[in-house]
């Protein structure tokens, strides 16, 4: 994907890597079941007799539909009901007849993306993947705390989403379905004239039976309809016409396309505003009872009337903080006692257990109190109903903010998303190229090979190809290169980019999950989800953490109230309003809710989501956490030559005579020749000779016609030219020839052999008549990105196919001191063991298809963007623009991010280690210092958010290295 567009976009970017299916799904419309279709070999069928008995043994079975054996190739097709019987079924009754099974799809595994809703913490989330694991039919599931969403991977032929969301529900958690394995294309219509269901059966039958459309599900109360399709082979608008034409009249039915909306910003500001307004709520009953209980009492003779009894020993104040505080222990605070059920009944703790734990040890002893007042002429006590309150409030207060922060880490990512403009102008044209009609339309409604016309100030809608017009495009927001691209016709354009000054006329080649802008947010997407190896730490942690601190908060009550009763430490420093066992109570429920897990299961994801979004702006896709934490530890880069150092495209460099024939004759005579070759450096050739016929002959284009043309593989091309022999290629051709090669043509080779240069002869009737000169050129940035690399403490070596006076030539212009020559592929992979071997971690930057397992070999791949589907594939990190200071980027980021994630750890534990010890009482009897609950609660609160702010700071994220590119 290079920003100049000379190279073709590549798309996907993202394959389904986990995928193992070898089945179809189709729908049965007769019977309106899923049917799939297995294919697999069958080894001892020696006769059609044995063909026959498997169909009928197979044929029996409930939920296949048709067998068919072919005993001459051993195959064997079957369709069956994913619902009523699985494969492994299949293959057991296979196997029992007598018959051994190769390549049998053991799993047809599909992907779903799942919201999930109600984690709060690492705990949540490992709860949420044990219970998905524990699934039948579940094969993998990773869930992401930040994200709130979970992958999974499963079988449908044992299990399907709905049940998968039930397991979730089960396990205390909402869930929404995001995506399922076929939303890939996916249009949402809205139908209009539908009033009845036979109206619904001629549509569905109509769609049903459209070239390309995979499935079809209808909403009969909303009257709209989503339609699954090859895009390759139909589209939204082909659809909505076989949705008119399914009428008896053209009229009868219409439909327009439906957006639906998001619903991840829908479910965020939701949770944003649930949060706000039970803050709200539980603000309103505990300011009155703070100021009861800590203000008033404070400033007499205002708060005297609190002290008046109601009964026995019953105060005012005291009845009044009882019945303002018990709304918000019982209605605001019912989701952590949900919390904790869920927690506990799947025997784990997190947060929630914490909360409710210690605000009901607040509560219940102030109740307690309360009680034993208004029975009770003599009893004095103290309640803190405050605690209770205010912890609540402190805590939804922090929850609340932590939400909004989090919010913000996925900020880039939304940005991108909201690239694609909403509108386009598509034009109909006549045989001629005219156009004859244009008609603005929604984006989602473009089709394949449709021509759009793009205004100046317009964004790009899809990836595609200028057929007409001049224009620069500003590229910046799909690869970070601030310098706009003049486009003319054959370049091609990336959806999301920016028209500044021209009008273009475009030829959409990519549409929808297809463009290069859908594929970067899905890489991200994935990456985001993907959890990095330092998270197996706040993991490990997670675990034994709140049984710890329930075990700690024990302790620290225990410790104070014994000690009390036993004398050990002096009275006085008890307060007035409080005994012994309220004293050490405070200390015990100030332990269990300032050691909160939420900031620790945060440190690590919001700063790979952060990063990873902020990567993308710039360029530079980051295939996952594991991808970032690798590249910080990177010591040595390998680098490929060609198409990675060098531009990858060939140019003369030099031009030069050895006959009487003109320049403009031996031009004539080679683009003539070199036209009828696809060799990379045929075309340069035929393109400077060009050049060179327009300065010194006529502007022509016309090339003449070459007969007995023929290529001589490895050194060149042949054929005659009018009544001339020419002659094409290198110095083995022309002996090849016997074409005599003289000491000033030996002299021009050698010359420019050693500058790592490629000599083209040209000889004509016999005789050497000219030579061009041909090289790769060296990335401008080169040289520039090495010697920077080396000054990030990361040494360089590269590894090329080419030979040795190249290799040597080339590293002596970019300054690399190691380097190996006339490597093939898997010797590049084998020199990158070799390496590995030594103690180093290995970086290999590469473009192509012979760099691919050298890209998996390394320890992180990095694959130049407008390289090969396969070396995308293969690598960990993608450089979108082909700019080589963002393999500085790339790891650059990785070690501010690494760097954040530690010192996320450091706020998110520092909380812990400094707040426990605290809130334990351990500076009470030296300072009189204690922590009370609802300042613990406060500290938690601000332990979340520290961590999501951290993280947030790397938003302003700075290329270390910045190249002007000309």
């Amino acid at each position: 994907m290079e920003a100049n567009g000379n190279d073709d976009l590549k798309a996907p970017l993202l394959q389904c890597a986990d995928s193992v299916a070898i089945t179809i799904h189709e729908q049965d419309h007769k019977t309106n079941e899923k049917v799939s279709t297995i294919m697999f070999r069958v080894r001892g069928i020696e006769c059609a007799s044995c063909a026959t008995s498997i169909e009928s043994s197979l044929g029996k079975l409930n939920g296949v539909r048709s067998v068919v054996v072919s005993p001459l190739q051993g195959q064997a097709v079957i369709k069956y009901v994913p619902e009523l019987i699985n494969v492994k079924e299949i293959k057991e009754t296979l196997e029992n007849t007598g018959f051994e099974v190769d390549d049998f799809p053991e799993l047809d595994i599909e992907v779903c993306r799942l919201r999930i809703k109600g984690m709060a913490c690492t705990n949540c989330s490992e709860s949420v993947e044990r219970a998905l694991q524990m699934v039948n039919g579940v094969k993998k599931a990773v869930v992401g705390l930040a994200l709130e969403e979970a992958k999974i991977h499963f079988d449908p032929s044992v299990i399907n989403t709905d049940r998968i969301i039930e397991a979730i529900e089960d396990a205390g958690f909402g869930a929404d379905l995001i995506s399922s394995g076929n939303d890939a294309n996916k249009v949402h219509l809205k139908l209009e004239g539908v009033n009845t269901q036979e109206d619904i059966t001629i549509i569905k039958s109509s769609l049903e039976s459209a070239l390309g459309v995979t499935d079809v599900s209808f909403d009969t109360k909303d009257h709209k309809v989503t339609i699954s399709y090859d895009p390759k082979v139909t589209g939204p608008r082909s659809l909505i016409k076989c949705i008119e034409e399914a009428g008896h009249d053209p009229n009868t039915f219409g439909a327009s396309l439906y957006v639906p909306p998001r619903r991840r910003e829908q479910e965020q500001l939701h949770e944003i505003m649930v949060f706000r307004n039970q803050f709200l709520v539980s603000c309103l009953f505990t300011i009155p009872v703070f100021m009861f209980s800590m203000v008033l009492p404070m400033l007499p003779p205002y708060g005297d009337w609190l002290e008046y009894k109601i009964h026995n020993m019953l105060t005012v104040g005291m009845l009044l903080s009882w019945i303002l505080c018990t709304p918000v222990q019982f209605i605001v605070g019912q989701r952590f006692y949900v919390g904790s059920y869920h927690a506990l009944r799947r025997k784990s703790a997190n947060m929630d257990v914490l909360v409710a734990l210690g605000t009901n040890a607040a509560y219940f002893y102030s109740v307690y109190v309360a009680i034993k007042a208004l029975t009770s002429e003599t009893f004095e006590g103290q309640e803190f109903f405050e605690t209770s309150a205010m912890l609540i409030s402190f805590i939804l207060l922090g929850k609340y903010l932590e939400i909004v922060a989090k919010g913000k880490t996925s900020d880039a990512l939304a940005k991108l998303t909201d690239l694609a403009p909403d509108s386009a102008y598509l034009l109909t044209l006549d045989a001629d190229g005219n156009v004859i009609a244009e008609m603005e339309i929604n984006t989602q409604l473009i089709e394949r090979n449709d021509i759009i016309k793009i205004v100046p100030g317009a964004k790009v809608p899809i990836d595609g190809v200028v057929i007409d017009g001049q224009s620069h495009v500003n590229e910046s927001m799909i690869t970070g290169e601030a310098r706009p691209i003049a486009k003319k016709p054959g370049d091609k354009v990336i959806g999301g980019t920016m028209n500044e000054n021209g009008c273009l006329l475009v030829k959409a080649t990519h549409v929808g999950t297809e463009t290069a802008l859908s594929q970067i947010v899905q890489l991200v997407e994935a990456a985001q989800l993907a959890r990095a190896p330092v998270q197996k730490l706040a993991d490990q942690i997670s675990r034994v953490f709140v049984p710890t601190v329930v075990t700690v908060a024990f302790i620290t009550w225990l410790g104070w109230y014994i000690s009390g009763k036993a004398g050990i430490y002096p009275k006085h420093l008890i307060p007035k309003d409080m005994d012994g066992f309220e004293l050490a109570l405070q200390f015990g429920i100030s332990v269990l809710v300032v050691a909160c897990p939420c900031a620790l299961g945060l440190a690590t994801p919001t700063a790979v989501m952060v990063a990873s979004g902020k990567g993308a702006s710039q360029g530079v896709l980051i295939k996952g956490g594991n991808a970032l934490e690798k590249a910080h530890k990177v010591k040595t880069i390998v680098f490929d030559k060609t198409g990675t150092l060098t531009v990858g495209k060939p140019l003369v460099v030099s031009a030069v005579l050895f006959s009487n024939f003109s320049m403009e004759e031996v031009c004539d005579m080679a683009t003539a020749t070199e036209a009828n070759s696809e060799h990379p450096i045929a075309k340069a050739v035929v393109e400077h000779a060009k050049r060179l016929r327009q300065k010194f002959g006529s502007n022509t284009e016309h090339v003449a016609d070459v007969k007995e043309f023929e290529v001589h593989l490895g050194t060149g091309v042949s054929g005659k030219v009018g009544h001339r022999t020419v002659l094409v290629g290198n110095k083995r051709l022309m002996r090849a020839f016997n074409v005599p090669v003289g000491p000033n043509v030996e002299a021009y080779i050698s010359e420019h052999e050693q500058l790592a240069r490629t000599c083209v002869l040209v000889a004509i009737d016999g005789d050497v008549a000219g030579a061009f000169s041909v090289t790769d050129p060296v990335k401008p940035e080169a040289r520039l990105v090495i010697s920077f690399l080396r000054s990030m403490g990361i040494s360089s070596v590269m590894m090329t196919g080419d030979n040795l006076s190249t290799a040597i030539a080339v590293a002596k212009e970019v300054g690399i001191e190691t380097f190996f020559a006339e490597t093939d592929p898997v010797g590049k992979a084998d020199k990158i063991k070799e390496l590995q071997m030594k103690g180093m971690n290995v970086a290999m930057v590469g473009d192509g298809i012979n760099d691919s397992p050298a890209l998996v070999a390394a320890d992180v791949g990095m694959a130049i963007g407008a390289g090969t589907d396969v070396a995308i594939e293969a690598a960990d990190i993608v450089l979108i623009k082909s700019n080589l200071e963002d393999v500085v980027t790339a790891i650059d980021l990785s070690r501010k991010t690494m760097s954040r994630i530690r010192l996320n750890y450091v706020w998110a534990l520092g909380y812990n280690i400094l707040g426990m010890p605290i809130a334990a009482g351990i500076l009470y009897p030296l300072t009189g210092i204690r922590l009370p609950p609802w300042l613990a609660g406060a500290c938690m609160a601000a332990s979340s958010l520290s961590v999501v702010c951290s993280s947030l700071l790397l938003q302003s994220y700075k290329k270390p290295l910045q190249v002007e590119h000309t």
